[in-house]
């Protein structure tokens, strides 16, 4: 196998003296999707910020692409080519889709004032090579569906040189053809190298768009799985038991 991008050792993380993540290991690969499946408070989240920079780990090592990696904010995490796209998706609704691409960071002319018409040709560029179906281009973003909106949230990412990508819970609230949306977008990413690791607590989500599932509970690491090779049942003991397939046949 080729070097991971991402590979968290050892990492762990304690609240007031209560372990929330507790000696994880797990890794990426350059256009892979990794599911991180588990109860509300298994960890997985708080394991994921210490990559996006929101946390700062205890103990353990992050290395990107093979190298020790420092992160201790979000913006160190940008400097690693990391975006996080939060269930949330942080679109400000009253703008437009390339006011959301580019909000923080705005072209501008030769005058220093912002130049709408190369941000909107921007947009176009990066949208026809995600969502080439994405037409809505004048319009707020709050008259955009759920996979429409995340179309956007994804594109910002990705235009600003994201190699890894944090997706939490991608599909919540969306309907059967907004989840395809966004399984599309994800195939694309994976066809351009992305690595993406996708928090989920739906096994069904994982089971169709992940290569691998890192199941955690109560703060530690279940184990690493080939989606391929499990079942849902597989899984779901994971998730309930915190026991690995081979285990749960024994």
């Amino acid at each position: 196998m080729s070097t991971p991008l991402v590979e968290l050792k050892d990492i762990s993380i304690a609240f007031g003296g209560i372990k929330a993540v507790d000696r994880v290991s797990v890794d990426l690969h350059p256009g892979e999707v990794v599911g991180l499946l588990g109860h509300n408070g298994a960890g997985k989240s708080t394991l994921i910020k210490c990559l996006s920079g929101a946390y700062q780990m205890d103990s353990g090592e992050i290395r990107i692409n093979g190298e020790k990696a420092t992160i201790h904010n979000p913006r160190d995490a940008r400097k690693y080519n990391i975006e996080t796209i939060y269930q949330t998706l942080a679109l400000a609704d009253n703008l437009d889709a390339a006011s959301n691409l580019f909000l923080g960071r705005e072209l501008v002319n030769s005058l220093g004032m912002v130049d709408d018409d190369a941000m909107e040709a921007e947009t176009r560029k990066i949208m026809a090579r995600l969502n080439p179906n994405f037409k809505k281009f004048a319009e707020p973003v709050s008259a955009l569906s759920g996979g429409q909106r995340q179309s956007v949230a994804i594109a910002r990412a990705v235009y600003f040189n994201a190699r890894i990508l944090i997706m939490d819970e991608p599909t919540a609230a969306l309907g059967p053809h907004e989840t395809q949306m966004v399984s599309e977008l994800i195939q694309q990413l994976k066809a351009e190298g992305i690595g993406i690791f996708l928090i989920s607590h739906d096994i069904h989500d994982v089971m169709d768009l992940c290569d691998r599932a890192s199941v955690m509970k109560n703060g530690q690491l279940v184990g690493t799985v080939d989606v391929k090779e499990v079942t849902d049942d597989d899984l779901l003991g994971m998730i309930i038991l915190g026991k690995h397939p081979h285990q749960q046949q024994a």
